[in-house]
């Protein structure tokens, strides 16, 4: 491997490299959706992303011959070690050309740095977070991603295996069309009885008092998936930062929560897959021409993607999700989306995995976590 160098990122012209390198790798796959650059720089931004108030890293770039063939990132998040109770670090963002030597240098000096943090495990792609986007592609190349779900060359799963990186975690995701979309007469009086019986109130966000809304959202969301694999709760200020974001491009139409006599027990979000409009901006800059495509395009996107639909946990067998479900359908197909992705679902989450095959989803991807002992 002595052909190989590694240099630590240490600068904002290193980090532009760093992010820059996923184009030298996919931009020739016509299904890779471009992440928008400022996107990128806000997350691995450690001075301004509140992630790296109870989480480390440490970003790579691999050098042959003076020219960049991979990169990684090496993380640590107390925040998921108090939580999930393990002693885990991870790795992230990993992308390199189509050679075992890289992949294997690179995931060894996330390893050694790691490691050195007095960790026993590491795992990955975790970019940065599971509250963020995860794992490789490992079938479903034949069709873009959804927005803020990953996309990667076919080779890189071969690699890992290559490279004895067992399986952790694998993570589904479902595609569904209003042709074949299934919700039977009796799960729809299931869902009216339900809601009837137990007095469930099913609303739109509240624009006009979000951040009131935020506190019960960010409530039901650290509750529902508690229990869930790999869920690390998210603080205040990090739930902060990615809603601030999400306020300028989410349809509140299809921002659902649900309460019982005014206390909120569930939500669901459904965003409008911007990756139809990204897929247009090869340069993944908004500026100056990004925006004309983004405000030109955004009314004519037709698929959504259910990002998150959660119950809190007492109530979580009460059928409040099907509600849910049915609700976004009905008030999806009235704003001329036609077809969704349900993403991304455990692999040994039977409730959800089984509610995606009665309603007519087909699991069209599959996303892979891999981990070694240190």
């Amino acid at each position: 491997m002595s052909d190989i160098s590694i240099k630590v990122v240490e600068n904002k012209n290193d980090l532009k490299q760093f992010i820059k390198f996923a184009w030298k790798v996919n931009s020739a796959d016509p299904n890779w959706v471009p992440p928008l650059i400022s996107d990128r720089l806000k997350v691995l931004n450690k001075q301004k992303n509140p992630f790296f108030k109870h989480a480390e890293a440490e970003y790579y770039l691999a050098y042959r011959d003076g020219e960049i063939v991979g990169r990684i990132a090496a993380i640590t998040n107390q925040m998921h070690n108090d939580f999930q109770k393990d002693n885990a670090g991870f790795f992230g963002f990993l992308e390199g050309i189509d050679d075992p030597k890289v992949f294997e240098l690179l995931l060894d000096t996330a390893k050694k740095w790691v490691k050195g943090k007095g960790k026993d495990f590491i795992m990955g792609p975790i970019n940065p977070s599971t509250n963020d986007e995860i794992g490789f592609l490992i079938d479903g190349f034949d069709r873009p991603p959804y927005f803020m779900m990953t996309h990667n060359p076919p080779y890189y799963p071969k690699l890992m295996d290559q490279l004895n990186y067992p399986k952790v975690k694998d993570v589904y995701a479902y595609y569904i069309h209003q042709d074949t979309f299934v919700f039977s007469d009796k799960l729809r009086r299931v869902a009216q009885v339900t809601q009837k019986k137990m007095g469930i109130d099913i609303r739109t966000v509240r624009m006009n008092e979000f951040e009131a809304e935020l506190e019960k959202v960010r409530y039901i969301y650290n509750n529902a998936w508690a229990k869930n694999w790999g869920f690390v709760p998210m603080t205040p200020e990090e739930f902060d930062f990615l809603a601030n974001d999400f306020k300028k491009i989410i349809d509140p139409d299809l921002v659902l929560i649900a309460e019982i006599k005014g206390k909120p027990v569930g939500f669901s979000l459904a965003l409008p897959d911007y990756n139809q409009i990204f897929a247009k901006i090869p340069s993944g800059r908004l500026l100056p021409f990004g925006w004309i495509k983004f405000l030109t395009g955004k009314n004519k996107i037709n698929s959504l993607r259910v990002i998150t639909l959660g119950v809190i946990q007492e109530l979580q067998h009460t059928g409040i999700g099907g509600i849910f479900y049915l609700e976004t359908f009905e008030r999806g197909t009235k704003k001329g989306y036609n077809s969704a992705e349900m993403s991304w679902i455990l692999e040994d989450n039977e409730m959800m995995v089984k509610s995606a095959n009665l309603m007519g989803g087909k699991p069209y991807k599959t996303y892979r976590i891999y981990g070694v002992p240190l």
